[in-house]
Order: C-alpha cells, then sequence, then structure tokens
C-alpha cells in the first residue's frame, strides 16, 4: 500500500507552480498502518494560501488506491536553507522570459491602447482565461503599475508567495498572475518616477517563476510611455495586440500606439474592437454607440488583420464586478463567445533575430569554449 500511495502522489501537482510535489521536493515522509495512510506535505511558507486545494488532492489520489480507509494530510514548512534550495531549482527548470531568443514556445502578447477606458484590461483578463480554458499554460503579466486592474478582474488580493529573490505568480481561473496590486492596499495609489518603474518590471519578468509558458499576456498601460518602451526592451519577443472602440477619437489615439511598435520593431499581431456595439440584455437588439468601423479602420491603416469585435453586454460588466472573467462567467453570452473565438485565432508571433543581440560561442586555442556578444544584421 505504501509504494501505491507514492505511485498514486505522483499525479498532485503544485496548484501555483505546476509540477509534481514529488518532483519538487514537497513531499515528506509518507506511511502506511492498517489501511490508513499519513501523508507529510512541506510547504514553502507557513502562510501558504493553497492549503486546502492541496489536502484535496492529495486525499483524493490516495484515497482512490484499493485497501486505503482513510487518509491523513500533515503539512510542515521548509526551512530558510531549504527554501533556497528549492527556488535554485525552480530557477534551473525553465530559462527566464527575456533570455536572448525568448522562451521556446511562449507566445508574448504585449496588449495596449493609445488611450484609458477601451476595454484593454479586461480584454487582457479573457483572453488569458480562454486560453487556459483550453488547456494551454497562461500567464498574465499586469504592467499598468500605476492603473494595475488584473486583481480585481480575476478576483484575487493576496501577496504572492516569495522564496528569497523568487515570486511565484497568483494563480486564479488556471493563470498565472503578477501584478503591483498585490503588493499595495487596494486604495493605495502608486507614486512612481520612471526609473522605479522599470526597476518593478525588470523584477517582474526576471524574478518571477514563470515556469514554461504557451502564452503570456502583457497588459500595458494606455499611450507610448516608459513602461511600454521597457517591456520592449524586457521581452524581446512580444508581438502588439491593439484594442480600440469604434470610436474615430479612440482610434486615431491607438494609432500612435502602432506605429510606436513599428519604429522599435514590434510586430502587430492584430486588433481587438472593444465595445462594438451594446447588446440588450432584455431582447438581444445592438445598439451601435460608439459609432463603427475603427477597428477595420485601424487594422487596415497599420496593415494587420482585425481579430474580432466584442460587443458590450451586461454579463460582461457583472462578472468584472464579480472578479470572475466572463468567459467563465457567462460563457453563452456574446461578449464571452466573441471573446474565446479570438483567443482561438491569436496569431503566432513570427521571430527574428534582426537587430538583436545574440550570444556567440568562442572557441579558445586550448578547446575551451567562452561566450560573447554579437548582434545580428
Amino acid at each position: 500500500m505504501h509504494s501505491r500511495a507514492l505511485r498514486a502522489l505522483g499525479a498532485v501537482h503544485d496548484p501555483e507552480i505546476g509540477k509534481p510535489l514529488t518532483e519538487l521536493g514537497m513531499l515528506g515522509e509518507v506511511s502506511a498502518r492498517r489501511g490508513r495512510v499519513r501523508v507529510e506535505v512541506r510547504l514553502t511558507t507557513a502562510s501558504c494560501p493553497l492549503v486546502d486545494e492541496l489536502r484535496h488532492a492529495v486525499t483524493t489520489v490516495v484515497s482512490a488506491e484499493p485497501g486505503v480507509r482513510g487518509v491523513e494530510v500533515a503539512f510542515t514548512t521548509m526551512a530558510p536553507r531549504e527554501r533556497a534550495e528549492f527556488a535554485d531549482r525552480l530557477k534551473l527548470t525553465a530559462p527566464p522570459l527575456n533570455a536572448a531568443l525568448g522562451v521556446e514556445g511562449t507566445r508574448v502578447y504585449a496588449v495596449a491602447s493609445g488611450k484609458g477606458g477601451v476595454g484593454k484590461s479586461t480584454v487582457t483578463a479573457n483572453l488569458a482565461t480562454a486560453l487556459a480554458a483550453s488547456g494551454q499554460r497562461v500567464g498574465v503579466l499586469d504592467a499598468d503599475v500605476w492603473g494595475y486592474s488584473m486583481p480585481q478582474m480575476f478576483g484575487v488580493r493576496r501577496s504572492p508567495v516569495a522564496l528569497g529573490e523568487l515570486m511565484l505568480p497568483v494563480s486564479a481561473h488556471g493563470v498565472g498572475i503578477m501584478s503591483m496590486g498585490f503588493f499595495v492596499e487596494e486604495e493605495q495609489p502608486v507614486v512612481w518616477r520612471g526609473p522605479m518603474l522599470h526597476k518593478a518590471l525588470r523584477q517582474f519578468v526576471t524574478d518571477t517563476y514563470w515556469g514554461r509558458l504557451d502564452a503570456l499576456l502583457v497588459d500595458l498601460p494606455p499611450g507610448t510611455g516608459d513602461a511600454t518602451l521597457s517591456l520592449f526592451e524586457f521581452l524581446p519577443d512580444a508581438t502588439l495586440l491593439a484594442v480600440t472602440t469604434p470610436q474615430r477619437t479612440a482610434t486615431v489615439v491607438a494609432a500612435r500606439v502602432t506605429r510606436m511598435a513599428a519604429e522599435v520593431g514590434v510586430p502587430l499581431a492584430g486588433v481587438i474592437e472593444n465595445m462594438s456595439a451594446a447588446v440588450c440584455a432584455g431582447c438581444g437588439d445592438r445598439s451601435e454607440l460608439f459609432g463603427t468601423g475603427g477597428g477595420a479602420q485601424l487594422a487596415e491603416e497599420a496593415g494587420a488583420p482585425l481579430l474580432g469585435q466584442v460587443p458590450l453586454d451586461v454579463e460582461l460588466r457583472r462578472a468584472g464586478d464579480r472578479g470572475v472573467p466572463v468567459v467563465i462567467a457567462a460563457r453563452e453570452s456574446a461578449s464571452a463567445r466573441e471573446l474565446t473565438r479570438i483567443a482561438g485565432i491569436l496569431p503566432t508571433p513570427r521571430r527574428t533575430i534582426a537587430g538583436r543581440a545574440l550570444p556567440l560561442s568562442v572557441v579558445g586555442r586550448a578547446g575551451g569554449v567562452g561566450t560573447a556578444d554579437g548582434a545580428a544584421g
């Protein structure tokens, strides 16, 4: 029974890291006697917010084994040195997101708008959740440091687990999230100048254990300021998703973002028109409150596809207030169906090495190998 329980526990993954407890060294002593199994789980922190989820997962897989009549799950906490070793192991399992050629297989989408109030963050949260619901490994980096909104969008408000200098994203609805909102009180403003902003964004990219993601969505602040330029520097493989409303004013301002991306060599994956029409909750009639054609016009000017037109309905508003993305809260609503469809057709970014620094191998006379920075042109 002891060996069967150990094999079963190999299927239990840490909810935040996404790897088996056995592989992470989080499984302590496992004992079995007269049909009762005791499992010790070693936590990284005594205040782990996912204790109940871990207890349920362990109990479920072990209880399913023949002859098991009861399961006891005991939790202990790693010592500081063990936590440091744990963080070092994690760093070895996945390269940083800003590696020279990016993380193989990870698609990075920088979601941008020219101005605030067009629903960029709502689009980001729902696209990420829809991708995760399809079985992909997804992260969201909330780069809108001053106007962070991802904690509200996903309904989470707790600090990330810190392992020395390494942070674990907060998990919600299958998505790993990192946001300034996890480090300050909800009503507290972030009054920072450029250098502090630059440093915080760098930490979100390099000091966060994102793991091996299929897709990372970055919620950029509105406009073309320091934060946007910093993120393009940290994530050279990013591609832009431009969000606008049909209104001419929003389209004109959004065009500045697409032009800036072109100037710094960031490809444009496409345009998403949000609030394309208001859908009546009673009769289903559509009212084009913000005009028509803005998204199509921006896409044509930028030479990119119009990926979709997301309507504004009451389910979308309610979901945002509840902190549950509408693609989960109201799957059959008009907004959820369109957002899910867009997530399914997001273009795969084309990587290029033009104009980028590359590590070059240098072989010395004695046969030793070193590295030197080169540039592709």
